[in-house]
Parts: structure tokens; C-alpha cells; sequence
């Protein structure tokens, strides 16, 4: 529940630390002392519009923060881990209005986006007034209050299930029938390729390899005539080597007169035959490694020409043209079991559609049940509200679609008088019996589907006092299962309530300007302000006698 609202420059409020109880809290005063502006600002701390001319005159910026005390599994706190928010206590909520019409919102002291603040005042609070626009009037939320009110969220949930099965299962047919069509259509030019495909056996990498042995060969063409004359040159008939032989003979025989002389060319000559050996050698290598077949060559290009041509015509690249031979089987294979596939899923589709409906069905005759318990519910509530010859109904209408949440479509009707005709909630009633008919919704409704703070605005306007003091137990009742804030003019409400703020406007000490002040009412001031609501401007010693009854009666 809502459990403090701290306020600073919004309107005529400059400063405002308001703590809240829970059960009925009555907010009363005079028209114009500023009730409204509590509204409004607690509206902007739950995302509602921003506005600039909701900040004080004067003032750079107002804020609204308010605080809420909420249980482990309040759907709020999904909203906060969701959204990777920080939730360990309270729930804070703050809003910034700047002079210059922008806003900036935090949860828990993070800045967050309007769109989570918005998911979050809805989950926390309700409004209520003669023209509500929010659930209870809407007909998109109206089967899920009755789900709420009837205990139908299981049911839901598992009609929910078989919805995402069914559609799920019926896509799979779907691709299946668009899969089989398609081969079917194209089956003369799979097979043709397929067969093609098959019989070039593309093989992983095999462009790569062959690209690569065919540019060797390519340049082993090239180099082959300078190897062999190069060989001719170190081995062949005018090869140097038997010259170099022959002189380090002559040497070696002068090597005994003058060794210093002649060793040391004998040893660089040694050096040279072995290094005239060894290239050789690498040259006769080499001669041997460039030696190919030119066939082999033409076989190598045939075979690259034949795979890129096959790239080409299948639009792909040489590197996919094995996926793409497998996909060619997998759809021919498809083909051939295609028909007995398509059979099986459109069994599956078959059982899943009959599985939904069948639950559907059954949460449909549920909530029959369930509207005709809940109208019985509001029922029962309006004739003391003074709405004795009016009727209340959720009317449910079934199609043959269905959807997540079932085959039903269900709107809140009503009939004011007899012989008129009904209609829903929201066109029929007017602005007092349509406040009327929510409180009678609400209490049918209590804690079920309900926020944990409600807050009613002026919901007495233009009712006696009889149905004020309808409305006042009412809403006494609802503050029991609830936190309940209630706008009134009603002394018939205020008496009913377990806690008391009055909203006064004064001057400003030494300003020309006025303030909003909140004041919580102890049980002589709150007799004082009841009786004022009785009397008006004169208060008497009988109003404040007839406010000592309506308080103990309410007690």
C-alpha cells in the first residue's frame, strides 16, 4: 500500500511529507483548497502526464515521490526484475516535472523510462471517479476481472497452453503443405539436379586443392627449361667439374714443396666441387618435382571448370555446392515422404485444435457461471446505493477464433430503469450512477484483481444522504481488504473513515500568495470538520451533534 507521498513545489503546494494508513482514509475541505492537486501529483508520480504548469510559480522544478510497502509476490516487484531494477524494501517512485514542460522518472533511485513507471502506478493503483477510464470501465480488461472475481486464472492459463500448442502444431502443417506443394511443383528439376550434382560429387575444399595444383603445374611449366639448362651447365659435357678435378691433381703433387701456397686453393677447390655436388643434386630434384603430365594438367582444369560452372548455374559458390547437392536429396526426400508427414501434422493440428476447444469451452461455460454469480454480487449492492430498479450483467459473447485467452468476449452491462434498454457500463449510466455501479463492481470485486491502493474521487457527488452513507460502508467495507483513499463532500463518508486528512488553503506569512496544507484530524478536530460538511459556513452546536452520532453510528 501506499504508505508516504512527499510533494515539493507542485501548484500551491511548496512542501508536503503526507503519510498514509491503511483502511479508509477521507480526504475533505473546502472546494478549491487543493484536493485535486494531491490527485494530480500522485497521478505524475505513477506516470500519468507531465505537465509544466504543475509546477509552482516560481520554482524551477517540482517532485512527487511516493513510497509503497508491498509483499514478497506483488506482481509489481516481477516489473522491477524484469527490467533489472533494485528490489530490496520499499517501493519508491519519483517524478521530476521541470518548468520547461520535461519530465524525468526513478524507481528506487534508477532512472527509468515513463513506459515502467506506467506498468508499475497501474499495478499499484487504482483511481476511481464519476468519469473512471481505467479497468472498470474498459471492456478489454473485463474478462479478466471476471477471471479474477470466479478464480479462473489456472483455467486460463492452461487455455493459454493449448492455444501456443495448437497454433504451433498448425504452423508445422502449414510449412509442411508449403514444403511438399513447392517440391511437388519443382520435382522435374530437383531430380535433373540431384542427378547432376550427384554425379559431379563436389567434395569439401576440392576448388581450393585444385585451384592450387593447377597453378604448380601452371609455373612448373614455366621454370622446367631453365632448370634443365641449368643442369646441362653444372652436369652435361661442358660442366665444369672434371677441369676443377684435374687441377687440384696438379696441385696436390706441388702440395710437399710449398704447402702454405698451395692448400689453401686446394681447399677452397674441395669447397667447390662438393657445393657443385650438392646443387646438383637439388637441381636433378627439382627437375623431377617439375615433371608432370600435361594430361594430368588438362584433367585438373576440366574438373575446376566443371565445379565452377556447376556454382554458377545452382547460383552459390563452388565452397556450398556439397550443402546444396544435400538439400537437393532432403527436398527430393522430402517428396517421396512428404504426403505421410503432411498426414501426421495435420493429425497433430487435429488434436491440438480439438484439445483447445474443448478447454476452451469449458473456461467459457466457467465464466457463465461466474458472470451470473458476479452480477448477483453487484446486485445485491445497489439497492442501497439507490439504484434498486437498475440491472447489472457481464454480458459474454463466443466466437469460433478463440485465442490466448479463450473464445469469449465479455462486457460490463447495465440497465438503469426498467423499460430502458441496456447497454455497456460506460454509455448507459451517468456520471453519478456510473460511480455508483464501480463501487458496487469494486466491493462485488474486493481484493480480486484489484490493486492494493484505491483511490476514489468525489464518487458522492450529487447522491443524498442515505446513498452517501451506502457509499461510506461501502468503501468502510473495501478498507478492510485494501488501502482505500476516498475525495468526499459526504459527512455521511467521512465518518466512516479510520483516518482523517483535511486539505486547507492559506496565506503565505509575508507573501501574496496562498499555500495547500494537509492536516491530519485527531477526534475533536475531525468532529468539528464533519460538522462544518453538515452545516456549511455556520457551524452550530446541532451540526456538531449530528457529526457525534454519524461518527459513533459509523464506529
Amino acid at each position: 500500500m501506499l504508505v508516504q507521498l512527499s510533494i515539493r513545489d507542485i501548484v500551491l503546494i511548496e512542501r508536503l511529507d503526507l503519510s498514509t494508513a491503511g483502511g479508509l482514509t477521507v480526504l475533505t475541505g473546502e472546494t478549491g483548497a487543493g484536493k485535486s492537486i494531491l490527485l494530480d501529483s500522485l497521478t505524475l508520480a505513477l506516470g500519468g502526464r507531465g505537465d509544466s504548469g504543475l509546477v509552482r510559480s516560481g520554482a524551477p522544478q517540482g517532485q512527487v515521490t511516493a513510497v509503497f510497502d508491498l509483499p514478497k509476490d506483488h506482481p509489481a516487484r516481477r516489473v522491477l526484475t524484469d527490467n533489472g531494477l533494485v528490489d530490496d524494501g520499499d517501493l519508491i517512485l519519483r517524478r521530476l516535472q521541470l518548468a520547461d514542460g520535461r519530465t524525468r522518472a526513478f524507481v528506487n533511485d534508477q532512472p527509468v523510462g515513463l513506459n515502467i513507471l506506467r506498468a508499475l502506478g497501474t499495478a499499484l493503483v487504482e483511481i476511481h471517479g464519476q468519469h473512471d477510464d481505467r479497468a472498470l470501465v474498459d471492456p478489454a480488461e473485463h474478462r479478466a476481472l471476471l477471471d479474477a472475481f470466479g478464480g479462473l486464472e489456472a483455467d486460463v492459463r492452461r487455455v493459454s497452453a493449448l492455444w501456443d500448442a495448437w497454433r504451433a502444431a498448425e504452423k508445422a502443417r502449414e510449412d509442411q503443405q508449403e514444403l511438399v506443394e513447392r517440391v511437388r511443383k519443382e520435382a522435374d528439376y530437383l531430380r535433373h539436379a540431384h542427378q547432376e550434382l550427384s554425379a559431379l560429387k563436389p567434395e569439401e575444399g576440392e576448388e581450393e586443392r585444385l585451384a592450387e595444383k593447377r597453378a604448380v603445374m601452371m609455373q612448373s611449366e614455366k621454370i622446367a627449361g631453365d632448370l634443365q639448362d641449368v643442369h646441362q651447365a653444372v652436369a652435361g659435357p661442358n660442366s665444369p667439374v672434371p677441369d676443377l678435378a684435374a687441377a687440384i691433381r696438379r696441385l696436390e703433387r706441388r702440395a710437399g714443396q710449398l704447402p702454405s701456397f698451395v692448400e689453401p686453393a686446394m681447399k677452397a677447390l674441395d669447397a667447390a666441387l662438393v657445393q657443385l655436388d650438392e646443387a646438383r643434386d637439388h637441381l636433378e630434384k627439382a627437375l623431377e618435382t617439375a615433371a608432370f603430365d600435361p594430361k594430368e594438367l588438362e584433367r585438373s582444369e576440366e574438373r575446376l571448370f566443371a565445379l565452377r560452372a556447376a556454382a554458377r548455374k545452382y547460383e552459390t559458390s563452388v565452397a556450398l555446392l556439397p550443402e546444396v547437392a544435400a538439400r537437393f536429396a532432403d527436398e527430393l526426400k522430402a517428396l517421396e515422404n512428404g504426403e505421410d508427414e503432411l498426414k501426421r501434422l495435420a493429425a497433430a493440428a487435429g488434436e491440438g485444435a480439438s484439445a483447445y476447444r474443448a478447454a476452451a469451452e469449458a473456461l467459457s461455460a466457467k465464466r457463465r457461471t461466474t458472470a451470473e454469480a458476479l452480477a448477483s454480487a453487484v446486485m445485491a449492492e445497489l439497492p442501497d446505493l439507490k439504484l434498486e430498479r437498475a440491472r447489472f450483467t457481464a454480458e459474454i459473447t463466443s466466437d469460433g477464433a478463440g485465442g490466448l485467452e479463450g473464445i469469449d468476449r465479455v462486457e460490463f452491462w447495465v440497465q438503469t430503469n426498467p423499460g430502458t434498454r441496456a447497454g455497456p457500463m460506460l454509455k448507459v449510466a451517468s456520471g453519478g450512477e456510473l460511480a455508483r455501479f464501480l463501487l458496487a463492481l469494486k466491493v462485488a470485486l474486493a481484493d480480486r484483481g484489484s490493486a492494493p491502493t484505491l483511490i476514489f474521487d468525489e464518487i458522492d457527488t450529487g447522491v443524498g444522504g442515505a446513498v452517501a452513507d451506502a457509499i461510506g460502508a461501502r468503501l468502510s467495507r473495501l478498507g478492510r481488504r485494501v488501502q482505500v483513499l476516498a475525495v468526499t463532500h459526504a459527512p455521511q463518508v467521512a465518518a466512516k473513515a479510520d483516518s482523517h486528512l483535511l486539505i486547507a488553503k492559506d496565506d503565505v506569512k509575508g507573501e501574496e500568495r496562498v499555500a495547500t496544507r494537509v492536516t491530519p484530524l485527531s477526534a475533536d478536530p475531525r468532529r468539528e470538520e464533519i460538522a462544518r460538511m453538515l452545516a456549511g459556513a455556520a457551524v452550530t452546536d446541532e451540526a456538531r451533534a449530528a457529526a457525534e452520532r454519524l461518527m459513533k453510528g459509523a464506529a
